[in-house]
């Protein structure tokens, strides 16, 4: 099958439009089971009535492992908001409205976040042993809810195909505390805009009720957490300060 080129790619998958399909073909270095496990979470999110391109199939394209999927026409959020920075608040308050209805959705047969953070801040390479247990600390002592939470909500992962909103992307996918995911969501904008990252957060909080302090006690544990995917365009340094600036113990180079 000649699949052409790419239409995007990243750390997991090159993504290909093929007779009015997508075709997400996954890197070799990943298990077999990678497909069903994205798959299961996507059909989750479909099947609970939010806007998410449907599965169409799962099969070896090439000899490759590959889910197969509707394609959404339009362009994400973050190619429009490039194009014309002043509609970044409405589209932001868009996005917003559509993390709210994420979370009011229960996730009880998806993985639990908690369980799912602890797992990425233990395999961190480079953070001390005395940090890691202070941050997984911090997260038992939270309290676990149920909510869907996408795991790595912004505008690249939002679709607008006429005046619908479509949301991809769904393999970091969890049950937890819709903060956690908010706050994920804040620490992705401000790599690239703390003005962004700022208002976006100012228009959570005033639609849902919520405060800020209470969204960023979440800061080290997500931070931590972000560091384990070794993120090539992503500055480690950036993190260990959200980890250094919310947490007790001091942080220190290797383990």
């Amino acid at each position: 099958m000649n699949l052409g080129k790419p239409i995007a790619s990243g750390n997991t998958a090159n993504i290909y439009l093929y007779e009015n399909k997508i075709i997400k073909i996954f890197k070799d270095h990943l298990p077999d089971t990678e497909p069903e496990y994205e798959t299961r979470k996507q059909r989750f999110a479909y099947g609970s009535g939010l806007r998410v391109p449907n599965i169409i199939d799962i099969r070896k394209v090439n000899g490759k492992q590959a889910i197969i999927m509707e394609y959404v026409e339009g362009h994400t959020l973050g190619e429009l908001v490039m194009k014309n920075m002043e509609n970044v608040e409405s589209f932001l308050e868009m996005s917003v409205d559509i993390q709210m209805e994420i979370h009011n959705v229960r996730a009880d047969e998806l993985e639990s976040m908690n369980r799912k953070l602890q797992r990425e801040i233990e395999s961190v390479k480079g953070l001390d042993v005395e940090i890691k247990s202070a941050l997984i600390n911090k997260l038992e002592s939270k309290n676990s809810e149920n909510r869907l939470c996408h795991g790595d909500f912004h505008f690249y992962n939002l679709i607008k195909s006429d005046d619908e909103v479509f949301i991809i992307d769904w393999v970091d996918a969890s049950a937890g505390d819709p903060l956690a995911d908010v706050c994920r969501t804040y620490i992705l904008y401000s790599q690239v805009s703390v003005e962004i990252a700022e208002l976006y957060l100012k228009l959570y909080c005033e639609k849902s009720g919520r405060n800020r302090k209470e969204i960023l006690d979440w800061a080290p544990i997500i931070a931590a957490a972000r560091l384990s995917e070794n993120v090539a365009t992503e500055d480690s340094n950036r993190l260990m300060k959200f980890i250094q600036n919310n947490t007790d113990v001091h942080v220190n180079g290797g383990e």
